[in-house]
């Protein structure tokens, strides 16, 4: 049986093959209730599916995303991913998704001729800013052939980036256990050549310098994301500073770790040492105790960034220039059983 054709449908609905194309297009200003309801009948009846092949030939485009990631294995880019998917799907893109195993190669040249060989309208760059793997940046052109949109890297003038406030969860999280009484508060990293990494740090520096409480190097271990690391972290901050009573675990897998190694030192939380992280994992509030912790929507990150490349495709397909801008989003402080200090 021969593929149905958009002809098909017309004679099918009684209509023309241009009514057709007007309904399956959206653009139904002229097409009355009763002829668009007949259309999408028909279509129904026929199990009519458009070509993507002639919609790419006729507006030049292939309606695909050039997606370069990493760390599917990590709650982050897995979430962000998540959102992607589900943007590009829901405004009619496919994605070609290529993963980089060493994400500190600075040798991107080839991929970048993979991605524009296979015609994709614009491509997404989730990979984290990692030591100095985006230097590669400094020599590529101010105005990409196609639009690109960076995802967590810091700010660049001449470039499209979507990136969490990294910086405004480290501060929010300290100042929380501030306000639950904490004096000595440590902090868990995550590696520190990651530009996440370091603004967390940042955070937490800034908010104990603003109201003149300690924050010397030997209050920071630096983990690696892993639950193993916070452990390991926790125990490091405990043998350097007994008075440690509260903690900033840069992601939710080491905060885990860290209420491990307190209930092993036969500490009591939050009451000897109030913990919060950094995510907002689905299991975070299943903790015991529960975590609080900093939400980052990372599916909203990934479903901006499509939005924003959209935007850009069309600006560029229309002959326009496309404007780079840095989009920042910010995170959420919850709060749950893990810093909440008693009174008693």
């Amino acid at each position: 049986m021969s593929r149905p054709t958009i002809g098909d449908v017309a004679r099918a609905a009684g209509v023309s093959k241009t009514t057709v194309s007007r309904v399956l297009a959206g653009k139904t200003k002229y097409v009355r209730t009763e002829t668009r309801q007949r259309v999408l009948t028909a279509i129904d009846e026929l199990e009519y599916q458009p070509s993507s092949a002639a919609r790419s030939l006729k507006s030049k485009r292939s309606f695909a995303l050039g997606i370069v990631g990493y760390g599917l294995e990590y709650f982050g880019p897995s979430c962000t991913l998540s959102g992607i998917e589900q943007e590009a799907s829901e405004l009619g893109y496919t994605i070609l998704l290529h993963l980089i195993r060493q994400p500190e190669t600075n040798n991107v040249e080839q991929l970048m001729k993979k991605m524009r060989s296979r015609y994709v309208d614009g491509i997404i760059w989730a990979v984290p800013e990692i030591g100095d793997n985006h230097d590669w940046l400094e020599e590529a052109p101010p105005q990409p052939s196609i639009p690109i949109v960076f995802l967590t890297m810091k700010p660049q003038p001449d470039q499209f980036v979507v990136a969490i406030d990294n910086y405004s969860g480290g501060l929010e999280a300290t100042r929380h256990l501030i306000a639950q009484g904490c004096r000595h508060i440590g902090l868990i990293t995550g590696p520190l050549d990651w530009w996440e990494a370091r603004q967390r740090k940042l955070g937490w520096q800034d908010a104990l310098h603003s109201v003149g409480l300690p924050a010397k190097n030997s209050l920071i271990v630096e983990g690696n994301w892993s639950a193993i690391s916070g452990e390991r972290g926790l125990k490091q901050l405990l043998t350097r500073h007994p008075e440690v009573d509260g903690l900033f675990a840069s992601n939710d897998r080491m905060a885990l770790g860290a209420l491990k190694a307190a209930r092993e030192r036969g500490l009591q939380i939050p009451r000897d040492v109030a913990i919060i992280g950094f995510d907002d994992m689905p299991d975070a509030a299943y903790f015991c105790p529960a975590l609080s912790t900093i939400r980052q929507d990372l599916g909203r990150l990934g479903r901006y960034a499509v939005r924003e490349l959209s935007q850009a495709i069309e600006s560029s397909q229309n002959g326009n220039e496309f404007t780079p801008k840095t989009v920042s989003i910010q995170p959420q402080l919850i709060v749950r059983e893990s810093s909440i200090r008693t009174t008693a």
